[in-house]
């Protein structure tokens, strides 16, 4: 709605994520490289995780864009599948007809099949979506897979998008193989609030604004506080604030604009945690303190 108002091609914060409004700052684009490298020289399992809405899935879009051609790319986003399903998946994903299979036929065929695409010269890339929801089995399934290798290289190179609680997960001792095959391990940061102008301006340019920043510093301010630095929650309050603005008829977001974002977003606020060295300096006088009187009775009785 607000598109023509504000001069722009179309909306420049969506949040399907589009490699054409990718963000290379606040080390994505060193992230970016990063997976690249370690992906065409099949450098074991890669692992990327983040907070959500921090922008993975927008770097697996990247990654899968700017592969070479020889590199064949499937993809698993669905995380609810047992130890023996995500096999038929992948094989599906692969083309292969896995319909009334064992699965010991299943893991041949897959076997055979990236042994074809070797020796003609190609590559397999597994992109795991969500796979902090996946159950321990059938990670443990997929790290089975990086068995599949000649005697130079791995048959299918794997990377893993997931949550901070994939790490919760690998820290186990029964995933103790699946950590020690990971020879990548990137985490995507919340986006600095000093960044937050650079990010705007990114997004709007590939949107086809050429002029100033149509973001006010006020309103910059309240997106950075009330989105944390998570790039989904800045796309939703900079699109429902560029909205507001078009309905007032401005031609700059302002503070207020940013504020009936905010409140029409309803985002909840991530608990802070706590310092620690408060409770460390009570836990200190404390014991201070009952030292202190078992010497003073201690010395009573001594004089009695």
């Amino acid at each position: 709605m607000y598109v023509s108002h504000f001069r722009l091609r179309e909306a420049p914060f969506g949040i399907t994520p589009n490699p054409a409004f990718f963000y290379p700052g606040n080390t994505r684009g060193d992230i970016l490289q990063a997976l690249l490298y370690a992906v065409c020289h099949g450098e074991g399992i890669i692992k990327v995780t983040g907070e959500v809405g921090a922008g993975k899935t927008m770097l697996c879009r990247m990654l899968e864009s700017q592969l070479p051609a020889h590199i064949d790319v499937i993809y698993l986003v669905n995380p609810n599948l047992d130890a023996e399903q995500v096999q038929y998946a992948i094989a599906a994903e692969l083309g292969l007809a896995g319909h009334g299979l064992r699965v010991d036929e299943i893991q041949r065929a897959l076997h055979a099949d990236l042994i074809q695409r070797h020796s003609r010269g190609r590559q397999v890339v597994l992109l795991v979506e969500e796979a902090q929801a996946m159950p321990l089995a059938t990670l443990e399934a997929i790290r089975l897979l990086t068995n599949l290798e000649t005697a130079h290289r791995k048959l299918l190179q794997i990377v893993l998008f997931g949550q901070p609680e994939l790490d919760q997960h690998l820290a186990l001792n029964s995933m103790r193989q699946l950590r020690e095959r990971i020879t990548h391990s990137f985490i995507v940061p919340a986006l600095p609030a000093e960044l937050l102008d650079e990010f705007l301006a990114c997004r709007l340019q590939a949107a086809g604004h050429d002029g100033t920043t149509l973001f006010s510093p006020q309103a910059r301010r309240l997106i950075a506080r009330d989105s944390e630095g998570i790039i989904r929650r800045i796309n939703i309050l900079a699109d429902k604030a560029l909205l507001a603005a078009y309905a007032a008829d401005a031609s700059v977001v302002q503070a207020r604009h940013a504020r009936q974002a905010i409140r029409e977003a309803g985002f909840q606020r991530h608990a802070r945690q706590r310092p620690w060295w408060p409770a460390v300096a009570w836990a200190g006088a404390i014991v201070l303190l009952i030292w202190a009187i078992s010497s003073a009775v201690l010395a009573a009785r001594g004089n009695l």
